[in-house]
């Protein structure tokens, strides 16, 4: 089986200027998932998807292709990742005349991953003939039903009003199902299932693949987190760059 990882960069990031290549540790956020495809013993080829020729030049620096530039009517906020792949699949079948039996999906907002979890999670998909897709999440520590929201009028009141417990918000989070987070970590998709089902991306038949908890990416802030966090707990990502670095 053939398999290609698509990391999807584009230029423009209002909640975090310059997003995809602002350093993180001394490297572009970007070279962290570009490392964790090359470290892969599954991926055979690592591809960036980007509309900006700043981003392809660094992603080319640290290893990747980006054999074409995303147009930019498939790099906009509302863009969406079948927008992207779609253009990727589409791409490739007519410049190339092949697709991968796999794309990984690999969000530079998710940037600490461990390319072994990686690998494994492609090996449970190309064992699964009747699967669709997969998709990594970790566990929540609270169930959505114990969320809140703030009314019209200001008031506190739940998410599920159809739920027929009185103040059900305020059981114990044990009363519910475990609830996970789609963290980006992973996601893998079949590009001949995209291709034959047009407006459909993950499928019918998804499969569930638990990781390790991660932080994502979303605000300026979080990338003195992350640097705290595999400055402390050690990174083979951030070991791998250095060494390339020299």
């Amino acid at each position: 089986m053939s398999v290609y990882s698509i990391i999807q960069a584009r230029g423009g990031s209002k909640g975090v200027p310059s997003k995809n290549i602002r350093p993180l540790g001394g490297f572009p956020l970007i070279a962290y998932s570009i490392a964790a495809s090359k470290l892969s013993k599954t991926i055979s080829r690592t591809i960036v998807s980007t509309d900006s020729e700043e981003i392809a030049e660094v992603s080319r620096k640290y290893g990747a292709e980006v054999p074409f530039l995303r147009p930019s009517k498939y790099a906009q906020d509302k863009s969406t990742d079948l927008d992207v792949f779609a253009h990727a699949i589409s791409w490739l079948e007519k410049k190339e005349g092949v697709l991968p039996d796999l794309m990984v999906q690999l969000r530079t907002t998710t940037p600490l991953r461990d390319s072994d979890i990686m690998d494994s999670a492609v090996n449970l998909l190309m064992g699964n003939n009747k699967a669709t897709a997969l998709r990594s999440a970790h566990k929540l520590a609270e169930p959505p039903q114990k969320m809140i929201q703030f009314d019209k009028k200001g008031l506190l009141t739940g998410f599920f009003p159809n739920d027929p417990r009185v103040e059900y918000y305020n059981l114990p989070r044990q009363t519910f199902t475990q609830a996970y987070h789609p963290n980006g970590y992973v996601d893998i998709i079949r590009p001949a299932f995209v291709k034959n089902n047009p407006g459909v991306f993950y499928g019918p038949k998804v499969i569930g693949f638990e990781t390790p908890f991660v932080t994502e990416i979303d605000k300026p802030e979080d990338f003195e987190y992350l640097e705290y966090q595999f400055k402390k707990n050690g990174s083979k990502l951030y070991n791998y760059l250095k060494k390339i670095k020299k």
